[in-house]
């Protein structure tokens, strides 16, 4: 078999896929020691490029999805560290501690927030009350139809394409990227153990361990041990990026995430003076960026700030996020499978769960036992998915 990963110490790891999850386990297992390569043939264009950033465990809370708790608050709990060693100036990664402010317009609205309010109080997490007053002095230029705000101090914020690009030069410096298409796993003779990849050109590239890690690209992996499946689907969502003229910067502080009229919607202010606006979620139907979405969430958003009517409109993406049967990633180890772990299907919480995919996967990759914590996402626990 060929070899294109780095020379050196440490295991081969060869991680199939570029975006935030592959490039931060990539940049983990390099900490580490080991020779990583990684293969993606547009790393960081897919979810990853459309990604608000939001590090939101708290207000990412959603009702039936309490089980990823455990998962999302240990990352964002991971997240200052990681930052602190990657980009100890926090400017290049866009990383932000600032709080994120949750509003209402009506009064549905404002039963809907107290709702997930005490759902989020009966999980311990820190959520604390506010006026609409504290709320347009913080930020003043929220709003006159809003009717409730609270506040989630522990929320905090990163720019994913600003992060992704900083990992990109992390692998291409010290480890290898290979801009191919991965069409199959290999194997050893016995096929007992995965032992690398096979390239769409029919390259065969050797490793010690390898990740699948390319989102809803992974089902298409061809030959993956028998009995394993990896149930992602494609859910789109449309995300625009406004331009914030000088004269009205900062236009906000803090990340809003409001409830209008029923409807979801979230601003996040850029360091470069942009704001991001998202997201619309669907699955079926058309696949590109959708008119009616990006009207709502224009609507949805000049409610929330009337200022941004004065904005400039730079930009409207859709992308699809690799969702699974219950919304939780598929990540760690398949029973009974050697040479290959599996951290794919992160929905929404790709950006935020990326240092604790990363910590996770290079845990198995040393040899360490699986942290008993995760079980409940092991890549294989759906029914049907082993004989």
């Amino acid at each position: 078999m060929t070899s294109l990963l780095p020379r050196g110490a440490g295991k081969r790891v060869a991680v199939i896929g570029g975006g935030i999850i592959g490039l931060g386990i990539a940049w983990e297992a390099m900490q580490r020691g080991h020779r990583v390569t990684v293969f993606d043939p547009a790393p960081a264009s897919g979810a990853t490029h459309a990604a608000a950033g939001m590090l939101a465990p708290v207000s990412e809370l959603h009702y039936q999805e309490e089980h990823l708790l455990t998962l999302t608050l240990e990352s964002a709990r991971r997240y200052p560290a990681m930052m602190s060693r990657l980009d100890p100036t926090d400017q290049t990664t866009g990383y932000r501690r600032t709080q994120t402010i949750a509003v209402g317009a009506d009064s549905a609205d404002r039963q809907a927030l107290a709702d997930l309010k005490r759902a989020q109080l009966a999980e311990g997490l820190d959520v604390e009350d506010m006026t609409t007053r504290q709320a347009r002095i913080e930020e003043p230029l929220l709003g006159p139809g809003l009717s409730s705000a609270f506040r989630i101090p522990g929320d905090h914020q990163v720019d994913p394409r600003a992060l992704a690009e900083v990992l990109l030069t992390a692998v291409r410096e010290r480890g290898s990227l290979v801009e191919s298409r991965v069409s199959s796993l290999a194997y050893d003779d016995d096929r007992a153990r995965v032992c690398g990849v096979v390239l769409a050109d029919g390259t065969r590239v050797s490793a010690d361990e390898t990740v699948i890690a390319n989102g809803l690209q992974s089902p298409g992996i061809e030959d993956l041990p028998q009995g394993l499946s990896l149930p992602v689907r494609p859910v789109y969502g449309d995300v625009l990026r406004l331009r914030v003229p000088p004269h009205l910067r900062p236009l906000l502080t803090a990340t809003i995430r409001g409830v209008i009229h029923g409807r979801a919607v979230y601003l996040v202010p850029r360091d470069d003076g942009s704001i991001v606006v998202g997201a619309t979620q669907r699955e079926g139907g058309t696949t590109g960026i959708s008119a009616g979405g990006v009207y709502e969430l224009l609507r949805d958003a000049q409610t929330i700030v009337p200022a941004v009517a004065e904005l400039e409109f730079d930009e409207a993406v859709c992308r699809a996020r690799p969702g699974t049967p219950d919304n939780a990633p598929l990540l760690g180890r398949p029973a009974g499978v050697e040479g290959l772990i599996c951290a794919t299907g992160f929905f929404r919480h790709g950006v935020l769960l990326m240092p604790v995919a990363a910590s996770i996967s290079n845990d198995l990759i040393d040899g360490q036992p699986a942290d008993p914590a995760f079980r409940a996402f092991l890549p294989d626990r759906f029914p049907g998915d082993r004989p």
